[in-house]
């Protein structure tokens, strides 16, 4: 009773300030539109249960614990897992209650937050969730999970349990108004669970949660089954009505995207996720989808664009030298490769937040360059240059011969120092330069095959060398390439983890996600301000600041992308008339009965 009263105590001496606030929702330089709503507006509340949901996966799996960076994890484990807040999908950095009934913290001034859990939350088993798990989960995450989740939560000073349902976080930083926002949305494991368990070692045994689905059926390496939990706990929290409608969820693993395709043609899994526009255009001309049995959706999002890049490891040669990667981009020529090998289908990204208000245009305004200034002196000339322009890649002829931008960057080649000698370019040591192209995937040759066409024209000598996911996985980790291919997605509301993607730490931390190596001041102090800034307009300004940096430093090359999603799936599944603008919100959906009972008849005859 003293504990509890204690904790009581506390929570009552920090209301009388002003600026600490206890919310039902947790909004980050906004304020929620559906606080007090029955639903959310994209869902259908009296959406009936049952059917099944069946979805792909690439590779193998050999891991239930996501957290520990550890093995191959599996997809869909999530679902076994709440957090303490679940994400609107319609709004940007908008939390509403899951696990945590309630937040209490200063917006202002962000130094802590106290989660206070819903009595009501129960893990799968009947347990209650309490302020240990969360605080065991949090530890455990800090210190025991992989590197790049433990950057992200290195602000995290301490986790102390107030009472059975509190829970209060300190942070490092005297502000850090993303912070409770990080934490609301980990997933919170079982305490007990772990007790006799090493929380760093690969496991295929089922880990308990509190989540909608627990494990069915497990094939090892093939496929993982989830079953809807019908005592799940939060099914009548408003962010959940009208959710999690699938009685299973079960996903397929296979070694090769292709024949992944021929599965889905075939009945084998439900819903596809569609990445190659040859394919959307030219293969659904198949049976199933003549009949109507297979059916396409195109959802338009309003989330940045995932920034598709050619990832330069800038620890080595010759990627160290800016010259070298600036001159390499003249190389790519983007408008061939969409008239001639993805129909038109994509655009050319010229920015790592394309499709938002955070990506940067134009020349820098006068608050960008009162930012950029003290960095000036200090850049590169070529970055300097880059920085202060009105950024664009070039843009080629489309003929497919790409000539005079092969010129163009011959001569910064030759001016920078290097030299060509029987058709082969010599490095400013007078080494003939070989690079790997690093990559897993089956297909991605045809079009990487054009830029390596023009590497070798400068006189670049590329082998593109395909391994398996778990090499692929084990060599990015560690940083073991020359170039590879990447996705970087980005949220409307970029913060901590820009640090592990482009902080200087990150780049010599094994396992992190900072790919390129960067090492760059600049854009580590663009990251701090942008952790810290107290309102939207701050955190637009100090984004498109880092936007430019990053551009200008000719750290990847940006390739393309769409601001949506393909899908195909088989007709038996419906959506509420109201779609999510952040996500295709395909928790939501559910199954038409008369519709499945087609699709298996048709499936049985053919």
């Amino acid at each position: 009773m003293k504990f509890a009263y204690w904790g009581s105590a506390l929570l009552l001496s920090q209301s009388v300030s002003a600026q600490v606030q206890t919310t039902a929702y947790i909004a980050i330089h906004t304020r929620p539109l559906y606080n007090n709503a029955f639903s959310m507006p994209y869902a259908n509340p009296n959406a009936p249960k049952g059917g099944y949901l069946i979805r792909p996966s690439n590779g193998t799996f050999d891991n239930l614990n996501s957290m520990n960076g550890k093995g191959t994890e599996t997809d869909g484990v999530n679902y076994l897992f709440d957090s303490l807040m679940s994400s609107s999908l319609d709004e940007p950095a908008v939390m509403y209650p899951l696990l945590a009934e309630k937040v209490t913290f200063d917006p202002e001034k962000t130094h802590f937050v106290i989660f206070h859990l819903n009595p009501k939350a129960r893990f799968s088993n009947g347990q209650p969730v309490t302020a240990q798990d969360v605080k065991f989960s949090f530890d455990t995450f800090q210190h025991k999970s992989n590197p790049g989740l433990q950057m992200y939560l290195a602000d995290l000073a301490k986790t102390e349990v107030l009472s059975r349902y509190q829970v209060k976080c300190t942070f490092k930083s005297p502000n850090n108004p993303e912070m409770p926002s990080i934490l609301a949305s980990l997933p919170i494991y079982s305490q007990a669970d772990w007790q006799h368990k090493d929380f760093t070692r690969v496991t295929m045994l089922p880990i308990l949660g509190s989540g909608p689905y627990c494990i069915a059926q497990i094939d090892p390496g093939r496929s993982i089954t989830y079953k809807r939990n019908p005592n799940y706990w939060a099914k009548d929290l408003p962010v959940n009505r009208g959710r999690y409608n699938f009685d299973q969820l079960k996903y397929i693993y296979y070694r090769n995207l292709d024949i992944a395709f021929e599965g889905f043609k075939s009945g084998q899994y439900t819903l596809h996720e569609e990445f190659t526009a040859r394919k959307w255009v030219t293969q659904y001309n198949f049976p199933a989808f003549q009949s109507g049995m297979v059916v396409k959706y195109r959802f338009q999002h309003h989330n940045p664009i995932t920034a598709q890049s050619f990832m330069f490891n800038i620890r080595r040669t010759p990627f160290n030298d800016i010259r070298f990667r600036q001159a390499l981009t003249y190389t790519y020529d983007f408008e061939w490769q969409n008239k001639a090998l993805f129909y038109g289908q994509y655009q050319r990204l010229q920015s790592y937040f394309a499709n938002s208000e955070l990506e940067a245009t134009g020349k820098p305004n006068a608050a960008e360059l009162a930012i950029l200034k003290p960095w000036l002196p200090k850049f590169d000339p070529i970055m300097r240059q880059g920085v202060l322009a009105n950024w664009k890649y070039s843009v080629s002829d489309a003929s497919g011969f790409n000539r005079n931008n092969l010129l163009v960057a011959r001569q910064m080649l030759l001016q920078a120092g290097y030299r060509v000698k029987n058709q082969q370019l010599l490095d400013l040591k007078g080494q003939p330069i070989h690079l790997e192209f690093l990559i897993h995937q089956d297909g991605l040759q045809r079009t990487l095959m054009p830029f390596v066409r023009n590497l070798k024209k400068l006189g670049i000598t590329v082998s593109i060398r395909q391994v398996d996911v778990p090499q692929y996985l084990e060599r990015m980790r560690r940083y073991d390439y020359d170039l590879t291919t990447g996705g970087i997605p980005q949220s409307l509301t970029p913060g901590n983890e820009q640090s592990q993607m482009w902080g200087s730490a990150a780049a010599d931390q094994i396992g992190n996600y900072n790919y390129s190596g960067i090492k760059n001041p600049a854009i580590d102090a663009a990251i701090r301000h942008l952790v810290q800034v107290p309102n939207r307009q701050q955190l637009v300004l100090y984004t498109h600041v880092l936007d430019r940096l990053l551009r200008a430093g000719y750290y990847q090359i940006l390739t393309y992308g769409k601001g949506e999603n393909w899908y195909a799936y088989w007709n038996m599944y419906r959506q509420p008339a109201v779609k999510p603008k952040l996500s295709s919100g395909i928790d939501y959906w559910w199954t038409d009965a008369k519709q499945a009972q087609k699709v298996t008849a048709y499936l049985r005859q053919h």
